[in-house]
C-alpha cells in the first residue's frame, strides 16, 4: 500500500465513523475557547472542563480577565499543570486582546502568535475550531498516531514537519476534522503506553510503527 492509498482508506474510515467531530473542551465563546486551549497544554481536557466553569463565571471575556491580577487567576486554575505560568499568560493575553484587538480574538496565524502563551499548535486549534480554517494542530496524540499509522515519515520529527506532511495529503475540507480524528484515535484507541490494536478498526491499515 502506497502512502496515498493509506491516506485515502484511513480518511474514508474517519469520515464514516466520525462525520461530526470537534474539540472536547467546553466553551461559550472564542475567547473562552482560547483560554481553554492555553490551559490544556500538558493537561487533560477533562481536568480543564472541571476548572473552566468557575473561571469563566468570574472572567467571561477578555475585558474581565484583563482587569485581574495573576494571583487571582491562579486561584481558579491551580489544579492544572504549570498554573503560575498559565495564570501569567492568560492575564497578559487578555490585556493584549484589549489593547490591540478590542477584546476580540483575531483569526490569522500571525495575529494569534502575538498573544502571550499562544504557539502554533494553539493558534491552529483556534483557526480551525473557531473560524473553520484548514489548519491542523499537531499535539502529542496527533504526532504519535501519524507516525504509527505511517501517514508521515520517520524523518518528520517535529510537530511542524508532521503538520506539513499531513496537510500535503489531507484535502482542505477534511483538515479541520483531521486534527480531531487523529487526536481522539490517539486518546482512546492508539494510546501512548498500550495501544488497543485488538479493537482498532483501522488495524489492517496501520504501518505498525510502535
Amino acid at each position: 500500500m502506497n502512502k496515498k492509498e493509506r491516506y485515502d482508506k484511513i480518511l474514508a474510515h474517519f469520515r464514516e465513523k466520525m462525520p461530526v467531530v470537534t474539540t472536547e473542551l467546553d466553551f461559550g465563546s472564542t475567547f473562552q475557547l482560547l483560554v481553554a486551549v492555553v490551559l490544556s497544554a500538558q493537561c487533560t481536557d477533562k481536568r480543564i472542563n472541571q476548572v473552566t466553569p468557575d473561571l469563566f463565571a468570574h472572567y467571561p471575556d477578555a475585558k474581565a480577565m484583563a482587569k485581574a491580577e495573576e494571583e487571582e487567576v491562579f486561584e481558579w486554575i491551580k489544579s492544572v499543570s504549570y498554573p503560575n505560568a498559565k495564570a501569567r499568560h492568560l492575564v497578559e493575553m487578555a490585556r493584549v486582546l484589549m489593547e490591540k484587538y478590542d477584546g476580540e480574538v483575531p483569526s490569522t496565524l500571525d495575529e494569534l502568535l502575538t498573544l502571550p502563551g499562544v504557539g502554533r499548535k494553539t493558534a491552529n486549534v483556534i483557526q480551525s475550531v473557531a473560524f473553520g480554517k484548514a489548519t491542523l494542530a499537531v499535539d502529542t496524540h496527533v504526532f504519535r498516531v501519524a507516525h504509527r499509522l505511517g501517514l508521515v515519515s520517520p524523518s518528520d520529527n517535529t510537530p511542524y514537519k508532521v503538520e506539513m506532511a499531513l496537510t500535503k495529503y489531507i484535502p482542505d475540507e477534511d483538515i479541520p476534522n483531521a486534527h480531531h480524528w487523529l487526536l481522539l484515535h490517539g486518546r482512546y484507541v492508539c494510546t501512548a503506553r498500550k495501544p488497543k490494536c485488538d479493537v482498532c478498526e483501522i488495524n489492517t491499515l496501520c504501518a505498525k510503527r510502535i
